[in-house]
């Protein structure tokens, strides 16, 4: 997906090598991504089996328009009920530190939501994000997603719970699609 000021592209191996050096740490990850060191051996792993691309959510690479890799946006399968029929995508961003501020989050979830409605049978396309992060509820709200409340203690992080903001966006009705619903065949 091409914008043009963002660009997302699937992961490459050089990528890994910037997201192992940026994102090792709490420097790279920011205090509301922080969850402690991890291995990179399973997202190795990972990305040489599937390409970090698979029928139950992705890794995609976020490209600054001067090409420069700005980070990486994730999607994963979540679900409101049966999984068979209630899924959704839940979606996640991390930005380099040095990319961050400059739009390119916002425009980078836009781009990961049209990508997804385009080639998926997904409905709804949510996030969440701490309740201290108003940089990333900013990006979220520009990018199109609606608050829908607050998850209360549902994230460990730091040595305590920390409260979730949820948003979501729905796939845009089309031309005769318009009365449909839970309640119309």
């Amino acid at each position: 997906m091409i914008n043009t000021r963002v660009v997302l592209r699937p992961v490459t191996q050089a990528d890994l090598d910037l997201f192992e050096a940026e994102f090792s740490g709490p420097e790279g990850t920011g205090v509301h991504q922080w969850f402690g060191y991890r291995s990179p051996v399973d997202l190795r792993r990972r990305f040489a089996e599937t390409g970090l691309l698979t029928p139950d959510g992705g890794t995609l690479t976020v490209c600054a328009e001067d090409g420069d890799v700005a980070g990486r946006v994730e999607w994963f399968k979540s679900s409101w009920g049966r999984p068979e029929t209630s899924w959704c995508w839940t979606v996640a961003i991390g930005l380099r530190p040095s990319c961050q501020g400059r739009g390119i989050g916002t425009e980078a979830q836009r781009l990961l939501v049209a990508y997804l409605f385009d080639h998926t049978r997904a409905q709804r396309i949510q996030a969440f994000t701490d309740s201290g992060n108003l940089a990333e509820q900013r990006a979220l709200e520009k990018a199109g997603f609606e608050r829908e409340g607050v998850l209360r203690q549902a994230q460990w992080r730091a040595g305590h719970w920390h409260d979730q903001v949820l948003y979501s966006t729905l796939r845009p009705t089309t031309v005769g699609d318009e009365g449909r619903g839970a309640d119309k065949p």
